[in-house]
């Protein structure tokens, strides 16, 4: 007996000295309890019939990329997704009070809304978890880079808007087993623009948003719609791409203005040519490109393009007739109606000079002329000296072809000028036609820009 007493006066100091078997938290008995029985794969709903409905809200935070040549638009977005699920229902007060607790995305029932429109996976970062209140609510919280298909229109670019959607529906649920719904009111959502990056190149106008059903197999499917609408800001584009080409069909203007018989005119238009050129080839890549429809800003650099061309040969056209003998000219007939007025005093002097050579070589003496008076005095010199030596015959004759040779300077300097008067006169109302087409084409353009850019 006293054996007895001894063993229990020894163990009583070593059962303090055992620690006690630690409580599991509350939070671990909360998740072991609620998914304990837990199947992700049903529907959480107690009666079958009944729907779940899930509330959908999108806000928008920035634009980072619009491509024409694959028709696509990626998006940073913040999404949110609230539904109730009936078999994660608890008593806070039968578990230290938690009202809320975070679970994994993969151990409870996710709804299967998708975008329509998605055609490629961004760089996400994945969230792997879900916030679940005592109700039953849960909350999936999450940022998405969304690869949208969008028709996108580039004809006004940069003066253009965009209108692309995004369409959330269930990939298999009927509305009978998931109805979907607006977290907040269309309003809100449309006029909410505090997360969107506003500093870019796009500028965020609305986001507007709609629900509706439609009607496949014979099922009805619930759909909610968000349209981006968003503007691109065109300064950078203007005073990269559209002042620069119009300064240089500004020179090419100014270039008019240099002298016709100069040899300067047409080397300064073959160097804004290419000038513009080697502008029009390092900005291929600023300009977008769609299989579609070529924007109004390719069509103008083109246009620019053929009418510096239309310049260049305009003047080579105007310098060519310049260079032209009057000759070679009256062979056209067109440019011998245009010769008619300047030709008709030079050949009526040419007819006199061949008069007088033709009368000095082939005068009779025996017949009776009717002489130019300014050759009379010449011709009895020549008729009086006959038996003179043939010194003063040869010197006589030489002095008679002399003056007939500054006669025909004289002619064909009257004929040049003429000429030249009239290739200035052409070279005048093909510019005035160049500026007409030039200012009619710009005025069109920048009308059509100015449209575009207050609409």
């Amino acid at each position: 007996m006293s054996f007895i007493w001894l063993m229990l006066l020894f163990s009583a100091p070593l059962a303090e000295c055992v620690p006690e078997k630690p409580k599991r938290s509350a939070l671990n008995q909360l998740t072991r309890t609620l998914l304990r029985k837990y199947d992700c794969g049903v529907r959480p709903v107690h009666n079958w019939t009944s729907h779940i409905t899930i509330y959908i809200d999108l806000i928008l935070q920035s634009v980072l990329d619009v491509d024409g040549k694959t028709q696509s638009m990626t998006i940073s977005i913040w999404y949110r997704q609230i539904w109730t699920d009936e078999f994660l229902v608890w008593d806070p007060e039968e578990f230290d009070g938690i009202t809320e607790i975070s679970l994994s995305s993969d151990a409870i029932w996710i709804p299967d809304v998708i975008v329509s429109e998605f055609v490629d996976a961004g760089k996400s970062p994945p969230i792997p978890y879900v916030y679940v209140n005592s109700s039953g609510s849960v909350k999936n919280n999450r940022p998405m880079q969304v690869v949208l298909a969008c028709s996108l229109e580039m004809y006004a670019f940069p003066f253009d808007k965009q209108n692309c959607s995004l369409t959330f529906r269930s990939w298999l649920h009927s509305v009978k087993e998931i109805d979907l719904a607006l977290l907040r009111s269309a309003e809100a959502i449309a006029n909410d623009q505090k997360e969107f990056m506003n500093d870019g190149e796009w500028e965020l106008l609305s986001v507007p948003s709609r629900y509706w059903q439609i009607h496949q197999d014979d099922t009805d499917y619930a759909q909610i719609q968000f349209n981006v609408l968003i503007r691109r800001r065109p300064l950078l584009y203007v005073v990269g791409l559209l002042i620069p080409s119009i300064f240089l069909m500004l020179v090419d203007v100014i270039s008019f203005y240099l002298p016709l018989n100069s040899r300067t005119r047409i080397a300064f238009k073959i160097s804004i040519l290419l000038g513009y050129t080697v502008f029009r080839v390092n900005l291929t890549d600023d300009l977008p490109s769609t299989a579609v429809r070529t924007p109004l800003i390719g069509v103008f650099f083109a246009v620019c393009m053929a009418m510096l061309m239309l310049s260049l040969t305009k003047s080579i056209l105007v310098v060519k007739l310049l260079h032209h003998s009057e000759k070679e000219v009256k062979q056209f007939s067109v440019s011998a109606c245009l010769l008619d007025k300047y030709g008709s005093a030079g050949q009526e002097s040419t007819e006199s000079a061949l008069t007088s050579l033709k009368t000095l070589e082939f005068i009779n003496p025996s017949e009776d002329y009717e002489l130019d008076p300014s050759l009379e005095e010449d011709l009895l010199s020549l008729n009086e000296v006959q038996h003179a030596p043939s010194g003063l015959d040869w010197l006589l004759q030489e002095l008679v072809s002399l003056r007939l040779a500054f006669s025909e300077d004289d002619r064909e300097s009257l004929a040049q000028a003429d000429w030249l008067a009239l290739c200035l006169k052409l070279d005048l109302y093909l510019f005035r036609f160049y500026l007409f087409v030039l200012i009619l084409y710009t005025s069109t353009l920048l009308l059509l820009w100015a449209s575009w850019s207050f609409a």
